[in-house]
C-alpha cells in the first residue's frame, strides 16, 4: 500500500440500542460497529469532528485504517457503510469490517492521468474525456494502491484508453472481466463541427447529382 496506514481512534460504546446511539450523538460522537474476522462485533464511538474531516478528504471507503481501540489490540479495518442524516447529510452511524493483510476486497481506486501537458492529442486541442475516474479493483488488504496511473505522453486525438492499457499494481485485478474504456482523447468541438458540416455538404452534393 502506498504510504503508511492511518490511525483511526475510537472508544468502546457502553450500552447498545437506539438510546446509547442517541446519547453518543449528543456528546459529539458518531456511533458505529466493528465486525468480521474471528472476533465478536464491537460497538464503538468515533469523534464527530475527526470522522467528518476524513469524510470530506475523500476516498474514505477505499482507505485501510489502523483502528486504535482502548482495551483491544490494534486492528486493520475498512469502512463498509456510512449512514447519514437525510436532511443534514451528516454521518449518523459507521460500519467497519476487520481485515487481515491477506484478505482480498473490492475497492474503487482513483485514476491519475500523467503527462497531460505534453500529450500530443491535447496539445492539438483535443479533449480528455474521462469515462471512469475510478476503477473497481480486487486487491489485497495489506497492499491497497493509492491510485492507478495512465500515461498520456504518446496519445493522440481519437485514441481510446482501455483497462488493458494500464499496468495494474502487483496483486490487483479488475473486477470487470472485459476490456472496458477508461478515457479517450476526442477532437475539439470546433473541429468536430467543421467535419460534420463537410460531411453534410458532401451528402447534399451527392443528392443533387442524383
Amino acid at each position: 500500500m502506498a504510504g503508511e496506514i492511518p490511525d483511526l481512534h475510537a472508544e468502546v460504546r457502553t450500552g447498545t440500542g437506539k438510546g446509547a446511539a442517541r446519547q453518543a450523538r449528543r456528546e459529539g460522537k458518531v456511533p458505529g460497529v466493528v465486525f468480521g474476522g474471528d472476533a465478536d462485533p464491537v460497538a464503538i464511538n468515533l469523534p464527530f469532528n475527526e470522522l467528518f474531516k476524513r469524510l470530506k478528504a475523500g476516498r474514505f471507503k477505499s482507505t485501510l485504517f489502523n483502528m486504535k481501540l482502548d482495551g483491544h489490540d490494534d486492528v486493520r479495518v475498512i469502512c463498509r457503510d456510512v449512514q447519514r442524516d437525510v436532511v443534514k447529510d451528516l454521518p449518523t452511524h459507521v460500519d467497519f469490517m476487520r481485515l487481515r493483510r491477506t484478505s482480498r476486497i473490492n475497492l474503487f481506486i482513483h485514476v491519475d492521468f500523467l503527462n497531460q501537458e505534453t500529450c500530443p492529442g491535447l496539445k492539438k486541442g483535443g479533449v480528455l474525456t474521462v469515462v471512469r475516474p475510478e476503477v473497481e479493483l480486487n486487491v489485497l488488504a495489506g497492499d491497497i494502491p493509492e491510485k492507478i496511473e495512465i500515461d498520456l505522453a504518446e496519445t493522440d486525438i481519437g485514441d481510446v484508453l482501455h483497462i488493458s492499457d494500464v499496468t495494474l499494481p502487483e496483486g490487483a485485478k479488475a473486477t470487470i472481466d472485459r476490456d472496458f474504456v477508461i478515457a479517450n482523447i476526442s477532437a475539439p468541438s470546433g473541429l468536430r463541427s467543421a467535419e460534420d458540416e463537410a460531411e453534410g455538404e458532401g451528402e447534399e452534393a451527392e443528392g443533387g447529382e442524383e
